[in-house]
This record gives C-alpha cells, structure tokens and sequence, in this order.
C-alpha cells in the first residue's frame, strides 16, 4: 500500500511532464524553423543564379551553381576581405581586452580625484554616435601616417571609448575582496604582478563577455573600414567588401 502510494505521484508527475515536454517541442519547433530560415535561405540564394534569387522563397534550388562560391572568392575577393576581417579582429578583440582590463582595474580598486567624474563622463560617452568621432579618428589615423596599412584599421577600431566593456571590468573587479590584493603587497607583488598573476585571470568571466562583444562589434563594423578604405580597396573588410 505504501508504495502504490508513492509510485502514484511519481507517475502522475512523470506524466505531466512528458506533456510539459511535448508542448514546449509543439511551440519551440515552429519558432526555431522561423529563426533559422533566413540563414538556410542565404545558403540556398547563394547556389543561384542572380535572376532565381528573389524569384521565390523556396529553399532547395531546381539547379545548383557552385560556381558562385569560386566566383565570390576569386572574382570578388571575398578570400582577400575575409582574411582582412580576421586579422582586424583578432587585433583589435585582444587590444580592447588589455586596455579596458587596465582601466577597469584602475577604476575598480582605486581611489583617486575625480574618479566619479570620470566614471559620470565615460556613462555619458555611450549616447555619443559614432558618426561624431569618425572625422577625428580619420583625422588622427591620416596624420600618423597608417591609413595605408591593417594597421591603421586596427587603431581605430580598438582606440574608441568601450565603455561598456571597461565599466564591466570596473564593477567585477571592485567586488573581489581586498584582502587579495593585501596578500599580493605582503608577498612582494607590485602593482602590474598583482594585476597580471591575480586579479587578470580571476576575471575570465568578464573577459570572455567582452571578448564576444568586442568580436561582434569588430566583425560587423561598417563606418569606419569602410572610411579608412575608400582609396585602399584591397585592405577592405567583408562588411564593406560585401
């Protein structure tokens, strides 16, 4: 009796969930074919022809142009601009992580004057566009000479004000116990041992937050490549490329 009385809830939640799980299947499946169809449409767009392209939504081509994807390669320079963008990123996602790790570190453990208001200006530099800082930063690159190489490119995308990146860092740091960096003084470490030994690799979490911001910024970018590029074809990323 006593275990027919606890087998009878164990079934009856069992079943209930099997529900709970078959209706979220019923909602999700249809959700996950309408996220995912303009990206299986831009797989099927790409093996045809110009004029089948928009001649319906269907997803599976009546012919298949492979050639496309040796063109866009080869005639297009596709492999040339991608090569362009991974190198762009990569430099700039590990610039941005030293500099707003640095600062973020600073911001974080420090006291110093005028700290709030640096912390108050840097909040107010998110509202500011991008299109506002372009002209300097081209200005800037031009006169360093760098607007004829990746480099320049490069400069410009990991010099501007990440804040949010730099204010992510500021706040996981300030909430680390002080008594680390007590412990690091009494052992003999000076600021930059504390900082790369200790504090730098507590903050994985933040790192890799802002390494997945800072790739998609830097990928995606479109303003400033497409700035520091217009005499430079060949240095253009896939986002001007394309």
């Amino acid at each position: 009796m006593a275990v027919d009385a606890i087998a009878r809830p164990r079934s009856r939640w069992r079943r209930t969930g099997s529900t709970r799980r078959l209706i979220t299947y019923v909602i999700l499946t249809p959700l996950c074919l309408i996220w995912i169809y303009p990206f299986l449409w831009m797989l099927s767009a790409s093996v045809k022809p110009n004029g089948k392209v928009f001649s319906g939504l269907g997803l599976i081509p009546t012919h298949w142009y492979f050639s496309n994807w040796t063109n866009a390669w080869e005639q297009a320079h596709i492999g040339r601009y991608f090569l362009n963008t991974v190198i762009v990123t990569v430099a700039a996602v590990a610039i941005v992580v030293f500099t707003t790790a640095t600062m973020g570190y600073v911001l974080g453990r420090f006291s110093f004057p005028g700290k709030k208001a640096i912390v108050v200006l840097l909040a107010a530099l998110v509202f500011l566009p991008q299109g506002y800082t372009i002209i300097p930063i081209f200005d800037l690159i031009t006169k360093l000479h760098l607007d004829g190489n990746l480099f320049g490119i490069i400069l410009a995308e990991s010099g501007a004000a990440h804040i949010i990146q730099l204010l992510l860092f500021a706040g996981y740091f300030r909430q680390l116990p002080r008594e680390l960096a007590e412990s690091a003084t009494i052992d003999g470490a000076g600021f930059f041992r504390t900082f790369f030994q200790i504090f730098l690799p507590l903050s994985k979490p933040v790192i890799a937050t802002v390494v997945i911001i800072q790739f998609i910024a830097s990928w995606n970018d479109f303003l400033i490549p497409l700035v520091l590029t217009l005499s430079r074809p060949n240095l253009r990323t896939l986002a001007v490329g394309i």
